[in-house]
C-alpha cells in the first residue's frame, strides 16, 4: 500500500491517492471527516480553524461505500481559496498585482530559506506553502482509511498528549492498555487530548500565559496501538524492520524532533533487568510478556504487546514575539513575518501521529498478508494468528 499527497495550504484544494486497499472494505466519508474534525481541534489553536472546516470528497475506488480494490482518490477543499484566488493561481500569469504576498523574508525554524536554496525560488511563498503543516490534513484522512482497514481486523490505534510545555500527565492515572475504549473516551473529551484532567487545567493556564507573551509550546504525544500479531517487520535487514519505519514515519511530521518506543530514552537509566520484558506462557494466552518497557518490538518486530510510540513536537517557530533573520532579496537583517500561527498545536499533531502510525501498520499487515480482497485478508490474519497461539 503505498499514498501520495498533494496541494498547497491557500491553494485550491488537498489531494490524497491510495494505492492497495483491498476491495471490499466498508469506507465512509463520515469517519474521515470525523477524523478531520479531530486534527482541528485543541486548546491554543488559531484562527485557521475557525476559517477551514475540513470535509472529504471520495472522488475514486469506492461504489456504493466499498473499496473496489482500486486507487483511492481523496480531496479536501480549502475554502480561504476565495480569499487567495489571484495570488495562488495554477494558472494565471504571474503579475505586479498577484504578486503582492510575494515572501523574501524567511522565518527562523521553517523550511523557508533552505527550501528557497534548494529549488532556487526567489518567492519564498512557493516553499511555505507546500511545507505548511495544512498539508498533515490529507496525512489524517489517508490515515483515517488505514484505521478503518486496521478495525476490520481487529486492531485500535489513538494518539494522545504525554506532556505539553513540560507539564506532563501523569503514568498513573493511564487506563489499561488492553482496551483502548476508556482512554479514548478520555482523551475524546479532553481538548488537550489528554488523559489527566488535573495536568490539562495547568496545561491551559500555561499556554493562556504563553498566548500572552507571544511564544509558542511544543510537547509530546504518544500512540498506542492494540491487537497487532506478534512478526509484522524483520530483523533480516535494515529495510524491514517496522519500527524503525515507524520511526521516519513520526519523524516525518512537521516540528516533530524525536521519536521513543515503550520506555525510550529512559530505558538508558536503568540496567538491563529492569528494561528487559520477562517472557511468560498459559495455554490460554500463549507466550506473552510480563511488561511493556520495549514498547512492543524486539527485533524490529511486534512481539504481540500494544505498540506504545512517542513523538516530541518542537514549539511552533512562527512567533508573534518574532525573531532575527535576513531578508534574501536585500540581505538586511529583519524582524520575521508572522503568517497566522497557533500558540500550541500538539493536541493536533497527536491526531496526525495516530494517522501516520495507522499508515504504516496497515502498509506492514498489507505487506505480510494478501492484500486484494479484504475477505481473504481476514482470513489468512485469523489463521496466522491461531499459527501463533499453538507454537
Amino acid at each position: 500500500m503505498r499514498y501520495i499527497t498533494a496541494g498547497e495550504s491557500h491553494g485550491p484544494k488537498l489531494t490524497a491517492v491510495i494505492e492497495g486497499i483491498p476491495a471490499g472494505l466498508t469506507l465512509t466519508a463520515e469517519k474521515i471527516n470525523a477524523d478531520l474534525a479531530r486534527r482541528q481541534q485543541g486548546y491554543g489553536r488559531g484562527n485557521r480553524m475557525k476559517i477551514e472546516h475540513d470535509q472529504v470528497e471520495i472522488i475514486s475506488g469506492v461504489r456504493h461505500q466499498k473499496t473496489l480494490g482500486s486507487p483511492i482518490t481523496l480531496q479536501v477543499t480549502n475554502h480561504d481559496y476565495a480569499h487567495w484566488t489571484d495570488i495562488m493561481s495554477p494558472t494565471a500569469e504571474a503579475t505586479a498585482e498577484n504578486s503582492i504576498r510575494q515572501v523574501t523574508k524567511p522565518r527562523p525554524g521553517h523550511a523557508d530559506l533552505v527550501g528557497g536554496q534548494k529549488y532556487q525560488q526567489r518567492d519564498l511563498r512557493n516553499v511555505l506553502e507546500r511545507s505548511s503543516a495544512r498539508e498533515t490534513t490529507m496525512r489524517v484522512a489517508v490515515g483515517s482509511v488505514c484505521q478503518q482497514l486496521l478495525a476490520a481486523i481487529g486492531v485500535e490505534v489513538l494518539g494522545f498528549v504525554q506532556q505539553l510545555g513540560g507539564i506532563s500527565a501523569d503514568p498513573a492515572k493511564l487506563p489499561e492498555l488492553g482496551d483502548l475504549a476508556t482512554l479514548r473516551a478520555a482523551t475524546e473529551d479532553s481538548d488537550i487530548r489528554t488523559y489527566d484532567a488535573d495536568a490539562a487545567a495547568k496545561i491551559r493556564e500555561l499556554i493562556d500565559a504563553t498566548k500572552k507573551a507571544g511564544d509558542t509550546l511544543g510537547g509530546v504525544v504518544e500512540v498506542v496501538a492494540t491487537n497487532l500479531p506478534a512478526g509484522l517487520g524483520s530483523y533480516i535487514s535494515t529495510e524491514t524492520k517496522l519500527d524503525a519505519k515507524l520511526a521516519q514515519a513520526i519523524v516525518s511530521i512537521n516540528a516533530f524532533k524525536g521519536v521513543e518506543f515503550g520506555d525510550g530514552f529512559g530505558l538508558a537509566a536503568h540496567p538491563g533487568s529492569e528494561d528487559m520484558d520477562e517472557i511468560l506462557y498459559t495455554p490460554e494466552r500463549g507466550f506473552y510478556r510480563g511488561s511493556n518497557h520495549l514498547g512492543g518490538f524486539e527485533g524490529g518486530m511486534t512481539n504481540g504487546e500494544p505498540i506504545i510510540v512517542k513523538g516530541v513536537m518542537k514549539p511552533i517557530p512562527t512567533l508573534y514575539k518574532p525573531l532575527n533573520s535576513v531578508d534574501i532579496a536585500t540581505k538586511q537583517a529583519y524582524k520575521a513575518n508572522v503568517e497566522r500561527s497557533d500558540t500550541t498545536a500538539v493536541p493536533a499533531a497527536a491526531v496526525v501521529a495516530e494517522a501516520m502510525v495507522a499508515i504504516t501498520l496497515a502498509q506492514a499487515v498489507l505487506e505480510k498478508f494478501d492484500a486484494d480482497a479484504l475477505s481473504r485478508l481476514q482470513a489468512q490474519v485469523a489463521a496466522y494468528r491461531k499459527e501463533l497461539a499453538a507454537y
